[in-house]
């Protein structure tokens, strides 16, 4: 997760800050000036003054007391999802001190008022690479008050300065107007946003799919992920629309704890079982809280033991913090963004994930085997004119999360509001040897949503074999830069699917080049002999063909398996047959139970062939027990299939 950083816009903190001391001047960041331009795009604010924190206040410091979800307010800009994002980091130490490095160093000093120049740097994880942002301290005022996200204390920076930071990431402070926690969560982080819908999940009212979501967030909140939630606002009018049981609609909230509270007083409470799914948030405005069941004045607390109390931090004060049962939650909320950091360290206790990290890109070419931006599925002569990605799940079924991110568009006055592209991807089960592009559709097994943010998520589990996914835009034509990222819990070899077919090589005049693609899908097996005392065998597939072959995983305890696999061959003498194996699985030695042999004709047209088993060799006209099911799919056009 936190690999090497690169200097944004090539600007070193260390050289900057070391010549500035020489000169004795204070910072002054050329890239991102103290003018309307690095305010906004498109509106004004009169009187806008920029200060330095002393022309503020006389003793400034990054942090007062230290660091907490309760030093955040929100400012003039309608940036409550990036103070919502800073409440969650605020409450993560080591996520923190990545975003915030060396920030002993960074802190003000009395006893080396020298060492002070002005200029500060902090650190982003942006389209798969830590970023290390310089600026100068000039912040925006008006009458001497800070407009933007600030703090608690008058005389504590740290939220102002990161703000600062990633306004110059983005382009300028209004680009910050409206944005997305779930991006912020994650480039803070370096993990896997994950969005959920609860209004559409029903979560209120499925009670078993509730607590699974709730074991889910409180896994992620344990393991040092960040989460926001946020009620949708429907309209215009319903932005900031305060709801009588005091919760503010269209409002980024952090969560900044997650447990199992035990009921009762004394020994009760540890004998009685009776716990209860709570979740405890903070509002960015510091004020305005929940006033329902578990509010911070309600009698429910009475059922909760002093001492369990202290443990929740629980306080009666009006900082925008409070408590709700996890049902109340579901009942009131409407969005819950899960960000999880994924652990790749095999040094841990917890779960270890693979990850393949993949750059592409959408791009536009007349040649249509050229073309990668061909849209989403709707477009059906297009689609496949995207980039490709194969995998393989290599365990019987794998849990697989991916996560594909657009590059951020800076905002800027010439060029407007960077906006989004609607993105999304498909995932296709192809043959299990397949090494070159898909030309026709093969059966699709999962699907993103697809929407205009920064980044889709999809977690699915999928079963042994090959995939291909396939990620898009919504519409053809668009063009654009991606990320892909893929956390299985076996290496899944990801890699981009480049060729269309095998290429011409310097051999191909002496070897012979393919003259014929040809696709067999072995669908299933009926009337296998018996081979256990259970009256089923462990029967596994090979597909033959010019000394290639393809293996399936072995289907247990059944004489009718469904196999469901494919093999795809480029065959240089289409006069030789494939040969379709079916083995049974022992602990010593496999045993063949019989075997079809096809001639791969193109001109074949008939779809499905169901088969009597035969025996190998000369005795191939001894019919054995059971028949298999395979559909053939030939072409002299080797981009056909």
């Amino acid at each position: 997760m936190f690999s090497s950083v690169k200097p944004y816009e090539n600007q070193r903190y260390a050289s900057l800050k070391k010549e500035c001391q020489r000169r004795k001047q204070l910072f002054e960041d050329p890239l991102f000036p103290a003018s309307d331009d690095s305010l906004f795009y498109k509106s004004r604010i009169q009187g806008i003054q920029w200060k330095r924190p002393k022309e503020i206040c006389d003793d400034p410091h990054l942090f007062v007391d230290g660091i907490s979800s309760h030093d955040l307010h929100q400012g003039q800009v309608g940036n409550c999802w990036f103070v919502a994002a800073c409440s969650s980091l605020a409450s993560r130490e080591s996520l923190w001190q990545k975003v915030i490095p060396d920030w002993k160093e960074q802190e003000w000093n009395p006893e080396k008022p020298e060492s002070y120049v002005g200029i500060f740097h902090f650190q982003f994880w942006r389209f798969g690479q830590w970023l290390d942002v310089v600026i100068d301290d000039r912040l925006p005022t008006l009458h001497n008050q800070l407009i933007y996200c600030h703090s608690n204390s008058r005389n504590e920076f740290w939220c102002a300065l990161v703000e600062k930071a990633y306004a110059k990431l983005s382009g300028c402070y209004e680009a910050l107007d409206g944005g997305n926690t779930a991006d912020a969560l994650v480039d803070f982080t370096g993990g896997v946003s994950e969005p959920i819908d609860l209004t559409e999940g029903d979560y209120i009212a499925d009670e078993a799919k509730r607590n699974l979501l709730f074991e889910r967030v409180l896994k992620v909140h344990n393991r040092g992920g960040l989460i926001s939630c946020s009620i949708k606002a429907t309209s215009a009018a319903d932005m900031e629309a305060r709801l009588a049981c005091g919760l503010v609609k269209g409002h980024a909230y952090a969560v900044t704890d997650v447990r199992k509270v035990r009921l009762g007083h004394g020994l009760l409470s540890f004998f009685k079982s009776e716990k209860l799914d709570m979740i405890r948030m903070r509002n960015p405005w510091g004020e305005r809280e929940w006033n329902g069941p578990w509010s911070d004045t309600s009698e429910e607390w009475q059922k909760v033991s002093k001492s369990e109390r202290e443990k929740m931090g629980m306080t009666v004060e009006d900082d925008g913090e409070f408590w709700m049962t996890f049902e109340d939650f579901c009942k009131y909320f409407t969005d819950i963004i899960k960000c999880r950091l994924i652990n790749t360290s095999y040094l841990s206790i917890h779960k270890t994930w693979e990850e393949a990290v993949l750059h592409g890109a959408w791009t536009r070419n007349n040649d249509p085997l050229k073309n990668r931006c061909g849209g989403c599925i709707n477009h059906k002569d297009t689609f496949l004119q995207n980039p490709q990605y194969v995998f393989d799940v290599k365990k019987a079924e794998d849990e697989v999360l991916i996560s594909i991110q657009q590059k951020p568009k800076r905002t800027s006055r010439k060029e407007g509001k960077g906006e989004n592209l609607a993105i999304g991807f498909d995932i296709h089960k192809v043959e299990l040897n397949r090494n070159y592009r898909m030309h026709t559709l093969q059966q699709k097994v999962a699907s993103s949503i697809y929407i205009n943010s920064r980044s889709v998520f999809l977690r699915t589990d999928l079963k042994e074999g090959r995939y291909v996914i396939i990620p898009t835009t919504f519409d053809p034509g668009h063009v654009g830069e991606f990320l892909l990222r893929i956390f299985t819990d076996v290496p899944s070899d990801c890699r981009e699917l480049v060729l269309d077919e095998p290429p011409h090589t310097c051999w191909s005049g002496m070897c012979g080049y393919p003259q014929v693609v040809s696709q067999i899908h072995v669908l299933a097996a009926a009337g296998l002999k018996n081979q256990d005392s259970q009256g089923g065998a462990d029967s596994y597939v090979i597909i033959k063909c010019e000394g290639q072959k393809v293996r399936s995983p072995v289907k247990k305890n059944t004489v009718s398996p469904e196999f469901d696999v494919k093999g795809l061959f480029y065959r240089k003498k289409p006069g030789q047959p494939i040969i379709v194996q079916i083995w049974n699985h022992n602990l010593i030695s496999d045993e063949f139970l019989g075997q079809v042999v096809l001639t791969g004709d193109p001109s074949d047209r008939q779809s499905v062939h169901t088969l009597h088993l035969q025996d190998k060799g000369n005795r191939r006209s001894n019919d054995l027990s059971g028949t298999i099911a395979v559909r053939l799919l030939s072409s002299n056009i080797l981009t056909n299939v």
